[in-house]
Parts: C-alpha cells; sequence; structure tokens
C-alpha cells in the first residue's frame, strides 16, 4: 500500500464467507496448522510446503484471541467467526475508500477456491488428507472450461446435477458453490471429490482468456487416480493451450 493510501479511510469488503460444521477453535488450527493448511489449501506442487509457509507463517500475523489471520504486504485477512455448534469463515480486503474495482483480481479468485475448498474438506472428509490434479491454461477456441465442460448451465448451489463431465461420460454430484468466475461442483466418483473451474475472461494479454481446473480426490488408489489423470490430461490438451498440470 502506497504512503498516499494508507491517509485514506479504509474499507472493508467481504470477499467470500462460507459456514462451516466444525467448531472455530478446529477451525482456527485449520488456518494455523501448515500440515492441516494443505488438506484444503491451493493444489499439489513441489513448493506447496513453502508457499504455504510463506503466507501462513513467515508472513501472517494471528490475534489468537479474535481468530483473525492478516497477512503481511496485502491488506487481506481471514476471521473464525463461532456460529453455534459450527463456525464462518470470511476473508476480508479493506481497501481505500473509493478505490474499490470489480474487475477480475486473482488474488480474490484464489481466497473464493480455496476458502470453498476449506468448507467443503471438513464437511464432507473431516479435513482428511486429499489428492488433488491440477491444469491450468489458456484455450485453443473461444470457449472457456465452464462452458466447454457443460456447467455454465449448472443448477443452483446445492442442487444436484448430473451428466457428461469433461472425458468422463456420466458423473454426478452437487453444486457445491458459484461466483461470478468460477464454481465449484461435487464429483461422486472421486470419492465424493470436488472440482473447481475457473475462468479469467479475455484480457489484452490473453484475448481468449484463461481457465484454471481443480481435481480434488479422496480414497482412490494410485491406479485409479492415474487413469483420472490420464484421461483429464488427453481431454484437457484437445482444448488448451500451455498446459501446467499439478503433481
Amino acid at each position: 500500500m502506497t504512503e498516499a493510501a494508507a491517509d485514506q479511510p479504509m474499507e472493508d469488503h467481504v470477499l467470500v464467507e462460507v459456514t462451516v460444521p466444525a467448531p472455530a477453535d478446529v477451525v482456527w488450527d485449520a488456518l494455523r496448522d501448515p500440515q492441516k493448511i494443505k488438506h484444503w489449501f491451493g493444489w499439489e506442487t513441489d513448493g506447496l510446503k513453502d508457499e504455504i509457509d510463506f503466507i501462513f507463517v513467515t508472513h501472517a500475523s494471528a490475534d489468537e484471541e479474535r481468530r483473525v489471520v492478516t497477512f503481511v504486504g496485502v491488506n487481506d485477512r481471514y476471521e473464525v467467526e463461532a456460529r453455534g455448534d459450527g463456525s464462518v469463515v470470511r476473508v476480508v480486503r479493506s481497501a481505500p475508500v473509493g478505490t474499490w474495482t470489480d474487475v477480475f483480481d486473482g488474488m480474490i479468485e484464489g481466497w473464493i477456491s480455496f476458502t470453498w475448498q476449506l468448507s467443503f474438506a471438513f464437511a464432507r472428509h473431516d479435513l482428511q488428507p486429499r489428492r488433488t490434479i491440477f491444469f491450468s491454461g489458456p484455450p485453443k477456441a473461444d470457449q472457456l472450461g465452464r462452458s466447454l465442460l457443460g456447467l455454465d448451465a449448472a443448477p443452483a448451489k446445492g442442487e444436484p446435477w448430473s451428466g457428461p463431465l469433461g472425458p468422463d461420460a456420466e458423473a454426478s454430484g452437487q453444486v457445491w458453490f458459484t461466483a461470478r468466475h468460477q464454481i465449484g461442483v461435487t464429483v461422486d466418483a472421486w470419492g465424493d471429490g470436488l472440482l473447481v473451474v475457473l475462468d479469467q475472461p479475455p484480457t489484452e494479454k490473453k484475448p481468449r482468456g484463461s481457465t484454471m481446473l481443480t481435481l480434488t480426490t479422496y480414497g482412490l488408489s494410485e491406479a485409479q487416480r492415474a487413469d483420472l489423470q490420464a484421461r483429464w490430461t488427453v481431454w484437457w490438451d484437445e482444448r488448451f493451450e500451455n498446459v501446467e498440470p499439478g503433481c
């Protein structure tokens, strides 16, 4: 933040807010323990541990009493609020009054994806270990991931869905969340997993836009996971450039 901005009055904007069916102290621990953070944050990469340490340990400040984590160098914070037997988790951004814009922001979209992944990990899997597959890149034609996957006409949040999903001719699950630029759907066949589709609209640098897919799986054997990754890699390579699969 610049010195000029520091002198301006600030206002808070809730970037994402979810309910989590777990006590606030348990959820707070999942925001502070790096071994637990990896069960919901991001996706599997060789650098995930270092990224978690950088964001949540060396560049974070925690208010244990209020259950608030603030991050060095940005005006974003995680808040955990007890509500009945469960919790509310939100990410809040403070910005100078009048400077807020509604343009695509990669950091905001990341917070949205990861916070819904946190909610899912608790609600469906009690924060158990997961495996992920990740793809990112621009489409070869003027059609982004949500449309290519047939999810632009998905039911409302919480509703069941079924039908073809990428290379999987038959799939089913539930709409976990929807946001302006992304959607998350559960996938029964992935051990009650989760697919998050994030589409970046076209820009001057990316005239066709870009898509990120995060496939979260639970309980699959190595052979099942390898087969899943192989199927989706073929599907992806036919439709997208600059493939960057996660491990």
